[in-house]
């Protein structure tokens, strides 16, 4: 299987992210099967809970509704892959009991957010990291490597052909076609496209003058809906390039272009390099709201600097008490290290232990 590929990488991400001291190459028991709670003993609610979202996470939130509902039975849990925008809207609306997010609640987002949660407040709680590939489809081009600058006036328009300088100064040993340049991106609101806008405006503002946002604001370019529609654009279109989350990019077998750090290192895309950016983010929420800043510009030897958080919208409290233990178990066995395992051949990085523990323990605290 594709996923398989993960596996060695995986296992050096998860010693140095999480801590654990042996992956035994023999072993397909989950790393964490005894460090720390899971669904086995979290609550095991009793209905049906409905959430919806990112679909950058949308694999990670099948292999988490799978196991929960193995050692859970008598719930329903579903979730639809509509979008990071889509995900939010349908919470403030009450009819998601929880949202997917690959971005933090804005400030415009929050009150209204919070006014679904009697006597609490919205959370955003990071449930696992995804890295995000720049893809491309060239035939006969391997190995391409892109500095922010050069990627920022791809996507702006401002460099549209494969053999333009900029590229050419980037990857001196390669042969560059003189095709067109057809960039792609996503035509939903996503926090994937407000994850790479803001890599751009971070990195390379000079050439990114569009801000970061979940709608695309840059000219031209083709749109396609969702993760799984831009890895099948870019896959069936000669000349493309485009973002998309690492599991996809994988699953479609798509080329990787390495991208160039702060430290000046052109970085392949592997579970160990996203989590040397990832160690590098810091928590800006206050209490159990855990919204992080990623240093997009990280100078770590090795790092690969584009990677996004996806987050769990919930109410810290209010929320419905025959759904409190649904939402409580499964978040519960997500933010857990076995939860956090179970990811790492989906071609996700699993949260630093130290953020982890954090979000395990809001979990604890919702009511």
């Amino acid at each position: 299987m594709k996923l398989q590929r993960h596996g060695a990488i995986a296992c050096l991400a998860l010693t140095a992210v999480l801590g654990l001291s042996a992956c035994g190459s023999d072993n397909n028991e989950p790393a964490s099967a005894s460090a720390s709670g899971s669904a086995s003993a979290a609550d095991c609610g009793k209905g049906t809970l409905n959430a919806q979202g990112s679909s950058a996470q949308k694999n990670a939130m099948a292999e988490w509704i799978k196991a929960y509902q193995q050692k859970c039975s008598g719930t329903t849990i579903n979730y639809e892959s509509t979008g990071s925008g889509a995900g939010i809207q349908a919470f403030i609306a009450g009819t998601a009991d929880f949202a997917g997010s690959d971005s933090a609640l804005k400030p415009e987002e929050q009150p209204q957010a919070d006014a679904k949660c009697t006597g609490g407040a919205a959370l955003n709680l990071p449930m696992v990291i995804g890295p995000v590939a720049v893809v491309y489809n060239v035939g006969g081009l391997d190995n391409l490597q892109l500095k922010p600058t050069t990627l920022a006036q791809i996507f702006a328009g401002k460099v549209t052909k494969w053999d333009d300088p900029a590229i050419k100064a980037d990857n001196p040993n390669a042969t560059l076609p003189a095709s067109a340049i057809q960039t792609v991106h996503r035509s939903d609101e996503s926090g994937t496209t407000d994850n790479f806008t803001k890599y751009l405006s971070k990195t390379a503002p000079a050439e990114w003058t569009f801000g970061n946002n979940k709608a695309w604001k840059a000219p031209g370019g083709l749109g396609a809906p969702k993760s799984d529609g831009v890895a099948s654009k870019v896959k069936s279109t000669e000349g493309t390039i485009s973002y998309v989350e690492w599991s996809y990019a994988e699953n479609s077998g798509l080329k990787k272009a390495k991208v160039q750090n702060g430290a000046g290192e052109y970085t392949e895309l592997t579970a160990e390099s996203a989590g040397k950016t990832i160690a590098g983010a810091k928590i800006e929420g206050q209490g159990d709201d855990l919204k992080m800043s990623i240093d997009y510009a990280t100078k770590e030897a090795g790092a690969y600097p584009i990677v996004l958080v996806t987050y769990e919208i919930v109410c810290s409290k209010g929320i419905a008490a025959d759904k409190l233990p649904l939402v409580k178990g499964l978040l519960g066995h997500a933010a857990s290290t076995e939860g956090q395992a179970e990811l790492v051949e989906l071609g996700y990085a699993p949260l630093p232990d130290s953020v982890r523990t954090k979000v395990e323990a809001a979990v604890k605290n919702l009511a």
